[in-house]
């Protein structure tokens, strides 16, 4: 054997004994935990935990399951995620208040951080503590009602642009049209945030996503392999990370062509700027898309030189805007209208109301005034929430006050639960949104006449917005909320005024899929990817 191989055996060995030594005592520190005694269900695999695959057990997006456990253990649990990792698992809403202000206390585990930023780069979605604070603190002009005010038009205008496609297919079609509406609501959003994020034009709606460079990124980028093992093992030992699979080397491909166009546009941006005004101030910060305001922002001479972002921190958005601000609202959107395709008395209600705006081109003023409209899509949020979970894990010893005190398998009655530094939780978002103890027995119910007269109850709930846990809450609240509602409200306002809509399968056909953000597949072929049938029927000209 030369000396170059066993050189090579000799690190291999090193890094393979470090890995399992770390993982020992990471294995035996769960397995011996003082949350031993906290009820939760029991464990049904010692690598999946209370789950049935690696992908499922590592976003935890069970939903379902999750109030399954709430209602035969109590508020406060705990369950097995990979490898038997101890979750802890509340839907106390002083718990859960108390998670999500402190954010620097409880942050994104190591091992999701890895996968999301594999997936994205260091964007403002992934970066914890001081790094996240400095980019929120720049980003937040680009994204307050302002600025939103002035992206409606885009919103609009794109959805109007799928209102004119649909209409001319029905007309083919002989007047009724069966579609997948999520493909065209996932193209729709899709060139949404190019335009209203950083001027640039995906044209997905009426061209092939493979003619233009960076939507093929993209596409290859969230919509190619599903969660494989080795991702996970190398999610759950830091040691093995350094390994390349031929799927490390094609994201690194696509994410160097995205940070490539994303350089591009940024220096595109400056040079626009600083050609159009000589000072910047953070006050001052207006711009047709996110990137200029951004920019605008980053470079305004009132703000200190150490809170800036590089370039590279400015790039990393671009993909991070991809994700968070296109498959969450085209999900969102979905479901939106397969709540209304099942109520068709709650669809002619809005109508009616859609139809008393005078213009296929209101304002966002003239979208936010309209009372049952803000209803439906409060409504589809809370029931429909495209992200069911988030995990936290705690960066130093704490304890968590309780609203509701459980009793522990000795007997034991406690009003707050002690955590370890590295206990990793998880904040339950569907469960929250459809929790009867707060919203009643119709809980599960799509019923927008709810919001006319909430229950006290709610009002508890430690979210960004509508009294829900959809955009989470606190510091680490979604940043781009305000343009996700209004977005949702453009496209259904226009499309609404348009067409009925059906529902092109039997409801129960229509499931969420088990991946990070739920989107709909069907329950017979859920191998064929994001579904949503749908029955087009124009009801005047436009």
């Amino acid at each position: 054997m030369s000396a170059f191989l066993q050189l090579l055996t000799s690190i291999l060995a090193t890094l393979g004994a470090y890995g399992l030594s770390r993982l020992g005592i990471f294995l035996y520190r769960e397995w011996t935990s003082h949350l031993r005694v906290v009820p939760g269900p029991p464990i049904r695999s010692y690598f999946f935990g209370n789950f049935t695959s690696a992908g499922a057990a590592l976003w935890e997006n069970s939903g379902a399951l999750h109030e399954q456990w709430v209602k035969e253990y109590g508020k406060t649990i705990v369950y097995k995620g990979l490898l038997g990792m101890n979750r802890l698992y509340t839907t106390d809403l002083k718990a859960l208040s108390h998670i999500m202000m402190h954010s620097n206390t409880y942050q994104k585990p190591d091992m999701i951080r890895y996968a999301l930023r594999h997936l994205l780069g260091n964007g403002v979605f992934i970066v914890e503590g001081e790094e996240h604070k400095r980019q929120r603190r720049v980003m937040n002009p680009a994204f307050g009602p302002a600025q939103i005010r002035e992206l409606t038009e885009v919103f609009v205008g794109k959805s109007l642009q799928l209102r004119d496609i649909w209409l001319s297919e029905a007309q083919e079609a002989g007047g009724v049209l069966s579609v997948n509406a999520s493909t065209y609501f996932s193209r729709l959003t899709l060139d949404v945030i190019g335009l209203a994020g950083f001027n640039y034009n995906f044209d997905a709606l009426t061209t092939d996503p493979k003619d233009n460079e960076l939507n093929n990124a993209f596409d290859k980028l969230f919509k190619g392999k599903g969660v494989s093992a080795i991702m996970v093992i190398k999610a759950l030992v830091p040691a093995l990370r350094w390994m390349k699979t031929s799927y490390d080397k094609q994201l690194d491909e696509i994410r160097n062509t995205m940070n490539r166009i994303g350089m591009e546009l940024i220096q595109k941006s400056k040079t626009e700027l600083s050609e159009k005004y000589s000072v910047l101030e953070r006050d001052s910060v207006r711009g047709k898309h996110l990137l200029t305001l951004l920019l605008r922002s980053n470079m305004a001479s009132d703000l200190p030189p150490s809170q800036r972002l590089t370039d590279s921190e400015v790039s990393a958005q671009v993909p991070t805007f991809l994700a968070a601000g296109h498959e969450t609202t085209s999900t969102a959107t979905a479901w939106t209208m397969y709540a209304l395709s099942l109520a068709p008395h709650i669809q002619s209600k809005l109508r009616e109301e859609l139809l008393t705006v005078g213009t296929d081109n209101p304002t966002m003023d003239e979208l936010n005034a309209l009372p049952y409209l803000d209803a439906v899509v409060r409504e589809s949020m809370r029931v429909h929430a495209p992200i069911a979970s988030s995990m936290r894990a705690a960066t130093q010893d704490d304890a968590i006050p309780l609203e509701t005190p459980f009793t522990d398998r000795n007997g034991i009655v406690h009003d707050y639960i002690e955590v370890k530094k590295g206990q990793s939780l998880l904040i339950p978002i569907a469960a929250i949104n459809v929790d009867t103890s707060l919203w009643g027995e119709d809980a599960h119910e799509f019923r927008p006449e709810r919001w006319e007269n909430l229950p006290k109850a709610v009002a508890g709930i430690p979210g960004v917005w509508g009294n829900m846990l959809s955009f989470l809450g606190g510091p680490r609240g979604c940043i781009g909320w305000r343009f996700s509602v209004v977005e949702t409200k453009a496209i259904i306002f226009t499309l609404l005024r348009a067409f009925e809509v059906e529902l092109g399968v039997p409801a129960d056909e229509i499931i969420k899929g088990s991946s990070l953000v739920q989107r709909p597949v069907l329950r017979s072929r859920p191998k064929d990817g994001v579904q949503m049938p749908l029955i087009i029927k124009p009801i005047q000209k436009v």
